[in-house]
């Protein structure tokens, strides 16, 4: 499963080629509370189908009845804003004060969309720019940090590359973890060189590889839009995948374990080349502390954690695994989930 705005790009591709008129809608600026942040997308079809979401529902709703009883009539972009006064902002669902500006472009072979995608799939940062004058789009590299811009003459917007995730492990904890990251944009690789687990193991749009793990960190040049997470347990598997990943730019590097094992686990990485800094990057016990107890929980917590990290949360502000509290007969939980 793709993350909602890529499928956005990636249906408005397969519009355009089907020779269907349609538009892409981009959230391009805010004012008070919002339902869905800039650069936030949606597609609508000449048919009055949508897909993605740039509010709570009710601007959809306003777009479609527009489109099916005026037909989608626009040859260059255009910038409409909804909800300036309260009563805009009750009919349209955005909360109390709530206003939203979108960017309506229409979209053609020109649009370079499938060239987009192309570029998306090489894992590119890419800036699209958008003349609002004419609807002429150029494409080319972004910088670092970039972020959407509007001006009287043009709208850039910034795509790719995707989060990136390596799960160490190929278990049923993984499958879950790649299910639900796969839904967050991430592009999910699970590395297991044990055939015994490979066997059967199936989930959509995430690669499976065989090669060792910390082969695999080193191939991929881990970013700061990269994570690995280290699922098997077994410390010929994990230890040297973990070493090499606390040496990269990885945002997120954990590993599954209890309390006693991830100790045992920080004194085997101190005698490789690991500086203490590099080391207290380790997350483990992984995931944030919310009771977790089966592998779908598990993965949850993890994604939290990782989503907090990613998003800059103050460390003050999580409640790690490793920070949890113990209670008696916790310790029955930490053998059986590993994850606490």
């Amino acid at each position: 499963m793709d993350s909602i705005d890529l499928e956005v790009l990636k249906t408005s591709a397969g519009w355009i080629a089907a020779g269907q008129r349609c538009e892409l809608i981009t959230v391009i600026k805010t004012w008070g509370s919002s339902p869905r942040p800039v650069g936030a997308t949606l597609a609508i079809c000449e048919d009055g189908t949508v897909i993605g979401s740039v509010s709570g529902g009710c601007i959809e709703d306003d777009l479609i009845e527009r489109v099916r009883r005026e037909g989608i009539r626009r040859d260059v972009p255009e910038i409409v804003t909804y909800g300036i006064t309260a009563d805009e902002a009750h009919r349209f669902g955005l909360p109390c004060g709530g206003t939203i500006e979108l960017a309506i472009e229409p979209l053609s072979a020109r649009s370079r969309i499938g060239e987009l995608l192309q570029r998306l799939e090489r894992h590119e940062l890419v800036q699209r720019r958008v003349h609002l004058h004419t609807g002429e789009v150029t494409l080319s590299k972004a910088a670092p940090g970039a972020q959407l811009q509007v001006s009287e003459q043009a709208m850039v917007t910034i795509h790719g590359p995707r989060w990136r995730l390596l799960i160490i492990g190929a278990g049923q904890l993984s499958r879950f973890l790649a299910q639900i990251a796969t839904a967050m944009d991430y592009h999910v690789i699970v590395c297991d060189p044990r055939e015994e687990y490979r066997a059967g193991w199936q989930v959509d749009g995430v690669q499976l590889v065989h090669e060792m793990p910390d082969d695999v960190v080193l191939a991929m040049h881990l970013d700061r839009r990269s994570a690995v997470v280290a699922l098997t347990h077994d410390p010929k598997l994990d230890d040297l995948a973990l070493m090499e990943a606390l040496k990269s730019d990885a945002f997120y590097v954990g590993a599954i374990g209890s309390r006693v094992n991830n100790a045992k686990r920080r004194e085997r990485l101190l005698e490789f080349d690991l500086t203490p800094e590099q080391l207290a990057r380790l997350h483990g016990p992984i995931g944030l502390y919310i009771g977790s107890k089966t592998p779908s929980e598990i993965a949850i917590s993890i994604l939290a954690e990782m989503t907090a990290i990613k998003n800059g949360v103050p460390t003050d502000m999580i409640v790690p695994h490793a920070a949890a509290p113990t209670r008696p007969g916790d310790a029955a939980c930490v053998k059986e989930t590993g994850a606490v």
